[in-house]
């Protein structure tokens, strides 16, 4: 393939080399080379300090420098695997003829950081990003598991344009509970709600609890992680089969050794992010995403993905996408399958196969493997075709993510059609409202609490600014009173946003959020607020003269006083903008190196 794919950014001097000279044989001096090559002070320091890692002479001898970036960390549950995987990654370069250097990234893992993981998305991208800025690498691989890892470190390495080739850490094996399969997060909406209607007794709730997280990986169902794993393949920016490997399958490992020998051939083609996120691979990861009733968090992320490559990308286009595929993979939360089973049945490249034979793919699209997204996956076999369902017998026949709007949400906010109940979708109800997540948990089991089957749940100031962090609060459980009734799913509206692995009739990304004095910071108790997501509409119906009374004795929340928190709130974008942090958004030009010393 070309030897030239390289958008050299605004730097004027940018490319492979970063800046102008050879090294002495009549070659273009590579990055890593302004640190290690030659026989100044400079070099002297830089490989002399490297050396005492026991690397040899002839490691600096002008070979590519390739930076493993490891969000590995025990806090991180979905990440513990990583030290092995990168050490496969290394293999893989070593082979390949590159010098593999690891490094850290902040681990960023849903299941134990407070308030949420997202609020610190932007804060772990500017990391990734200055750190590959500074450092002497010509190449990443970025290793990422838990979903915000993904988005974070594509976002910083996508803002630096060196060659990058994602790597995820897969799934977990799927959960098994009383000779049943149960999903990571989603059964553990449906086991707690049991519990507080009174269909499961404590002591099996609390047995289910090993039975679910079975091995190293993040979440088996389709949560945010299994989503942007998938994501990224289908942006090209990760390899074929990259999605659903399970964490433990030795075929994990092998696709990491992979990764390594490729980064080195692409740091030789000179092929960048910004040759391979282009609008063709978004096109293509948001119709993936409808195919396989992907997460609401996605929406969020590629649009952040997109404002750093400067891809104009809009909730339009995921509204779009979304009705013009239908959804395919029968897995948890909106079908019946686990990852591992997806993997068995074939995987992502099948997907893309009946996307591409049946014109919603755009074909083109270049991929880190240097072949087109069509040329990677035409050859794609099925195994199972009640896992991936054929597209004449989809399991939703619109998939993919509605977006609403209307006085209440101008913006914009969205529903994932595929986990919501039907006879929901078109709703008029009477909002019963939660100021925020501790009112909601006071409130919500209160006997007296004047709400039933077709109240409309309200939650506010849970947005970006909100909370802060827009944590995954939208899915509220519902209260214990209907569901001894049997209740199942109710309308819930918010500005938070909800896992991946959660399901029901829940709109979310409200934006303007409420923090940020949209209308939704003036619902109150007993609104009548309709819900018509065929026609793409969320309106209150309360009287502009009564909106202004509200407004003009509204009072915004407390803000941060200090600390990142300030600078995340002061700067944080909207949901519909993907709520990266407003100086980060746009293109930043290629890396080149700085002087030292």
């Amino acid at each position: 393939m070309s030897n030239d794919h390289g958008n050299n950014g605004g730097n004027g001097n940018g490319g492979n080399g970063g800046g102008n000279g050879d090294n002495g044989n009549g070659k273009k001096m590579r990055r890593s080379e302004h640190w290690f090559g030659g026989t100044s002070k400079d070099a002297f320091i830089h490989r002399s300090w490297m050396k005492n890692q026991g690397i040899p002479d002839d490691s600096f001898d002008g070979r590519p420098v390739i930076g493993i970036c490891n969000t590995w960390s025990e806090l991180t549950p979905c990440n513990g695997h990583f030290r092995q995987l990168a050490e496969k990654v290394k293999q893989g370069v070593l082979q390949a003829g590159g010098l593999p250097l690891e490094f850290p990234a902040m681990s960023l893992g849903e299941s134990n950081m407070r308030p949420t993981a997202m609020l610190f998305r932007n804060l772990a991208a500017m990391e990734v990003e200055e750190s590959i800025r500074a450092h002497p690498l010509d190449g990443v691989i970025l290793l990422v598991g838990c979903d915000k890892t993904t988005p974070a470190l594509l976002m910083g390495a996508a803002s630096v344009n060196l060659p990058t080739l994602v790597l995820s850490g897969g799934p977990m094996l799927n959960g098994r509970y009383r000779g049943e399969s149960i999903g990571s997060g989603t059964h553990v909406w449906k086991f707690s709600e049991a519990v507080r209607g009174g269909q499961m007794s404590q002591a099996e709730f609390m047995k289910a609890e090993s039975c679910m997280s079975r091995s190293a990986g993040h979440c088996m169902t389709m949560g945010t992680a299994s989503t942007m794993a998938s994501m990224v393949e289908a942006l090209g920016i990760a390899l074929p089969e990259n999605a659903a490997i399970p964490a433990v399958d030795a075929r994990r490992h092998t696709l990491a050794q992979m990764a390594g020998r490729r980064i080195v051939e692409m740091i030789e083609e000179n092929l960048r992010p910004s040759d391979i996120l282009t609008r063709d691979a978004f096109e293509n990861a948001m119709r993936i995403n409808a195919a396989i009733g992907g997460s609401t968090n996605a929406v969020l992320h590629l649009l952040a993905i997109a404002g750093r490559v400067g891809v104009d990308l809009s909730l339009d286009d995921w509204d779009r996408a979304g009705r013009e595929v239908p959804t395919i993979l029968n897995l948890m939360p909106s079908g019946k399958y686990l990852m591992e089973d997806f993997y068995y049945a074939g995987g992502l490249p099948v997907i893309l196969r009946r996307l591409g034979e049946a014109g919603m793919l755009k074909r083109d699209a270049l991929t880190v493997t240097g072949q087109t997204a069509w040329e990677n996956n035409r050859d794609a076999e099925c195994f199972n075709e009640d896992v991936i369902k054929p597209l004449a017998d989809p399991l939703v026949a619109s998939g993919g993510i509605a977006v609403l709007t209307g006085n209440l949400a101008p913006l914009g906010a969205v529903i994932k059609p595929s986990a919501a109940t039907p006879a929901l979708m078109q709703h008029r109800g009477r909002a019963v409202v939660f100021e925020n997540i501790e009112h909601y948990k006071a409130r919500v089991d209160d006997p007296a609490l004047d709400i039933d089957a077709d109240s409309i749940m309200v939650l506010k100031n849970c947005g970006p600014k909100g909370y802060p962090g827009m944590a995954e609060v939208g899915n509220m459980g519902l209260p214990a009173k209907l569901l001894a009734q049997g209740v199942t799913d109710m309308v819930r509206i918010s500005d938070a946003r909800m896992s991946g692995t959660a399901y029901g009739t829940v709109i979310l990304h409200v934006a303007p959020e409420a923090m940020a004095g949209g209308l939704l910071a003036l619902v109150q108790d007993g609104d009548e607020i309709e819900v018509d997501v065929a026609g793409r509409g969320l309106h209150l119906h309360v009287s502009e003269d009564e909106i202004a009374r509200r407004r003009a004795a509204w009072e915004a929340p407390k803000a941060p006083a200090s600390g990142y928190a300030k600078l995340y709130f002061d700067h944080v974008l909207q949901a519909d903008k993907g709520v990266d942090l407003d100086f980060l958004v746009g293109c930043r030009g290629d890396a080149v190196p700085r002087e030292s010393h």
